[in-house]
This record gives C-alpha cells, sequence and structure tokens, in this order.
C-alpha cells in the first residue's frame, strides 16, 4: 500500500514559478509513473502530466507543454511538478498520483492518490 501526499502549493503571481511536490510512504515512487491532475472550481478534474519511473514515457497537456515538468525528486520518495511561466488559469487544487502502468496514471484510473494542494496565481 502508498500514501500520497502532495505539497508546496501557494499563492504566486502570474509568470513566476513555482515546485510541488508528491511524497510517498508505504513504499517508494520506484517503478511506479507519476501524474499530477487539477482541477478548479466548478470545474471537471483534468490531466496535467505524467511520467514513468524511468523517464522514458512523459505525456503533457497542451495547457501546460513547454511550462510544467514532472521529475524525480532527491530521493525514491519524493516527486516533482516544476511550473514555470504561471498563468492565473493555472489556478487549481493540484493532486498526484501513481500507478504501475503509465496510461493508468495517465488516465486517473487505479493508483495511489493524495488529497491535493492549492496554487492560486494572482495578475
Amino acid at each position: 500500500q502508498m500514501q500520497v501526499v502532495e505539497s508546496g502549493g501557494g499563492l504566486v503571481q502570474a509568470g513566476g514559478s513555482l515546485r510541488l511536490v508528491c511524497t510517498a510512504s508505504g513504499r517508494t515512487f520506484r517503478n511506479f509513473a507519476v501524474a499530477w491532475f487539477r482541477q478548479a472550481p466548478g470545474k471537471e478534474r483534468e490531466f496535467v502530466g505524467a511520467r514513468s519511473w524511468s523517464g522514458a514515457s512523459t505525456q503533457y497537456s497542451d495547457s501546460v507543454k513547454g511550462r510544467f515538468t514532472v521529475a524525480r525528486g532527491d530521493n525514491d520518495n519524493t516527486m516533482y511538478l516544476q511550473m514555470n511561466n504561471l498563468k492565473s488559469e493555472d489556478s487549481a487544487t493540484y493532486f498526484c498520483g501513481a500507478s504501475t502502468g503509465f496510461w493508468e496514471v495517465v488516465e486517473g484510473i487505479r493508483g495511489f492518490w493524495g488529497q491535493g494542494t492549492q496554487v492560486t496565481v494572482v495578475s
């Protein structure tokens, strides 16, 4: 069993950067694919980006491509979502999930998911 916790959210100005952290406990992210989703008030949850453990497979939504990067952390328990050039439309609660199947986590089915961290981008 794995528990996943997101952190690093906060208030940031448009054009700025923020790094979200996804931390696993119970087991590590080794051999897991990790994805980030987000949900803004009144909107459906949407896929942001995903990365396989090896990094051979990555996927990003068109809205964040070139600005956001899913990266491995400093140890096997940590994954990051590096967000650059933030826009007001990036404001949302961000969720991290992990699954042994890359496309499972991209689709948001099965796997282990956290409770989210709030990101607010102000102009």
